[in-house]
């Protein structure tokens, strides 16, 4: 496994591979590597077989943090990500620093104007752009045929396709449905800094989606799922909404496919989850 620190590092480790005859496949990572992460790794490494490179890249993206406070809170084990990819099989690891992504006068920024208004876009203004700018720089560096990403990140996934689509950018755009624990709640790096009493009252996130995507008046699922995570005084609700599955517009009545979505807050961890109605 190599590792590489600056984008002249990861062009240089691609190159031991460019005689490859299988496809390149990046896996987008903040770190802090579960389960869910590893199944990216597995299911990239299916993708692209014996004779492919699967890339992993940590970083913590600052321009993509709206508060500073939680961008210094988040979870930075490396040793232990590193481990992680050599035993997943990972060809090469890109670890920069934010000095090595960014030009202390950097001045362009990628901006998706429309999927990007609701939901976290809404709660986190500026949130998709530095996503978007992070992502676009990866493929960049890391010259991949593929990508992968996690299902639970419903939102970003839309916005990168849409990205990729309307910037002709020759990336395929390849999906892992939401890993989730035993107790139902959706894997994520930022599950670490629960309490034990936080952890043990967060699965009620998902317990209440499913429950209100059972019912079919709008005011009615989103009142249910409101309901029943408000019941917790462990939680604050940032958001709950029911969008279109394509366009992630608000919806009144269910004619299409759609989304319920939340954001709650446990303490100061910001968790996020989804489930499909009418699919």
């Amino acid at each position: 496994m190599k590792l590489a620190t600056t984008g002249k590092d990861l062009r240089e480790a691609m190159l031991d591979y460019a005689g490859l005859t299988g496809r390149r496949v990046l896996v987008p990572t903040m770190g802090a590597l579960h389960h869910g992460h590893l199944e990216l790794v597995r299911l990239a490494r299916e993708a692209v077989g014996a004779d492919g490179t699967v890339v992993v890249s940590i970083f913590v993206n600052p321009i993509q943090f709206d508060q500073a406070a939680d961008l210094e809170a988040y979870p930075r084990p490396l040793e232990a990500d590193l481990i992680k990819c050599q035993a997943a099989g990972v060809d090469v690891v890109f670890v920069p620093d934010a000095d090595a992504m960014y030009y202390p006068d950097r001045s362009v920024t990628v901006t998706e104007t429309l999927l990007s208004r609701s939901l976290c876009g809404a709660s986190r203004p500026g949130h998709f752009d530095g996503v978007c700018t992070v992502v676009l720089k990866l493929f960049l560096l890391s010259g991949c045929h593929a990508a992968m990403f996690g299902e639970k990140d419903f939102q970003q996934l839309a916005i990168i396709r849409r990205m990729v689509r309307d910037l002709d950018v020759p990336v395929e755009i390849l999906e892992c449905p939401t890993i989730r624990e035993s107790d139902g709640l959706a894997m994520s790096s930022r599950n670490s800094r629960l309490t034990a009493k936080q952890r043990a009252d967060a699965p009620r996130i998902h317990r209440a989606l499913t429950e209100a995507a059972k019912l079919r008046d709008v005011a009615e699922i989103l009142s249910s799922a409101r309901a029943d995570i408000s019941a917790s005084p462990l939680a604050r609700i940032d958001y709950i909404s029911l969008v279109d599955a394509e366009t992630l517009q608000p919806v009144s009545k269910l004619k299409r496919p759609a989304v319920l979505a939340a954001a709650v807050f446990y303490g100061e961890v910001r968790l996020i989850d989804h489930v499909a109605v009418g699919q």
